[in-house]
C-alpha cells in the first residue's frame, strides 16, 4: 500500500522537525507538571510561615497562598507554550481574549472574587470572629478568593459565596472586647421590687462581672401574671457565654431563697348552670 503521508515523513527534514516538535512538547509537559508541582509547593509554605507569625493577619494566608499558586501555575503555562513555539505576544493576546470571554461567562464567579477583596479590605470580619450573615451563624474559619468557610456551633461546615455576605447584613459579636448581657425573669405582684433587685444583684458579685458600666436591675413590663424585671450586666467577649449560662443556672435558686415567685400563666374557669 502506498501512503504518500508516510513516505514524506521519512524525509530527513520532516523526520528532524517531527523530532525537535516532540522534544519540545515533551518539555513543556515537563514544564506544566513543575509548574503544578510548584505552585503547591509554594502554597503550602505560604500557608505554613505565614500562620506562624503573628504579626501577619491570619485571614490573609489562604488569600496570599491562592494568588501565589495561580501567578506560578501562569508563568508554567505561558512556558510551556512558548517551548512549543508559540510566541509570548500571541500567548498573551490569546490570554487576555480568552479572560475577557472567561470574564462574560462566569460574571458570578468573578463577583465572588471581588466581594471577596472588598471583605479582606474593609474587614467587617476576620478568622475567629464569631458573625451573623443572612441565615448562617458561627465561627469564621477562612476566607477565601471565592467563599468564607463558617463553622456552626454544632461544629457544621458552611461554605457562603462571598458575593452573598457582601451583599447582605453583617453582625459581628467578636469586633468588641466586651459586650451586655440582659437576663429577663418573671416575677409574681406581689414581690417587693427592692428585694427583688438586692436578691438578683448578688448574681453581679461573679468576679466575671464587670463594674464598669455597673449592673443594672430594671422593670421591663407588667404583664398579665407577673412583672418582667431585667438583670443587666457587662462581661468580657471571651467569657460571655460560658458567664450567661452559669447566671441563667443561678437565678432560680436565689430567687427561692429569697422566697421569690416565679409565675406561671393560670386561667379560671367558672361553669354556670343554665338551671
Amino acid at each position: 500500500m502506498d501512503l504518500p503521508f508516510l513516505n514524506e515523513l521519512t524525509t530527513s527534514a520532516n523526520y528532524e522537525a517531527l523530532l525537535t516538535f516532540m522534544g519540545n512538547l515533551l518539555s513543556g509537559i515537563i514544564i506544566l507538571v513543575l509548574g503544578v508541582v510548584v505552585s503547591r509547593r509554594i502554597a503550602a509554605a505560604i500557608r505554613k510561615n505565614l500562620g506562624r507569625m503573628s504579626r501577619f493577619d491570619p485571614t490573609l494566608v489562604p488569600l496570599v497562598a491562592s494568588l501565589a499558586r495561580y501567578a506560578v501555575l501562569i508563568i508554567a503555562l505561558v512556558a510551556m507554550l512558548g517551548s512549543i513555539g508559540i510566541q509570548t505576544t500571541s500567548i498573551i493576546a490569546v490570554l487576555g481574549a480568552a479572560g475577557l470571554a472567561i470574564g462574560l461567562a462566569l460574571q458570578g464567579t468573578l463577583s465572588n472574587v471581588a466581594a471577596g477583596v472588598m471583605l479582606l479590605f474593609l474587614r467587617p470580619f476576620q478568622a475567629g470572629d464569631w458573625i451573623e450573615t443572612g441565615a448562617n451563624s458561627g465561627t469564621v474559619t477562612e476566607i477565601g478568593l471565592f467563599t468564607t468557610i463558617i463553622t456552626t456551633f454544632d461544629n457544621v461546615f458552611i461554605s457562603v459565596p462571598n458575593s452573598a455576605i457582601w451583599g447582605a447584613w453583617v453582625i459581628n459579636h467578636s469586633r468588641n472586647n466586651t459586650r451586655r448581657m440582659d437576663i429577663d425573669i418573671g416575677i409574681a405582684y406581689s414581690t417587693d421590687l427592692d428585694h427583688a433587685e438586692q436578691s438578683l444583684l448578688k448574681l453581679a458579685k461573679d468576679p466575671r462581672v464587670l463594674t464598669d458600666p455597673e449592673p443594672r436591675f430594671l422593670v421591663v413590663n407588667f404583664g398579665d401574671s407577673a412583672i418582667t424585671v431585667r438583670l443587666r450586666l457587662y462581661a468580657n467577649n471571651d467569657v460571655y457565654w460560658d458567664l450567661y449560662w452559669d447566671m441563667m443556672r443561678q437565678v432560680k435558686p436565689v430567687l427561692d431563697a429569697a422566697n421569690i415567685e416565679i409565675p406561671f400563666p393560670q386561667r379560671d374557669v367558672r361553669m354556670v348552670s343554665s338551671d
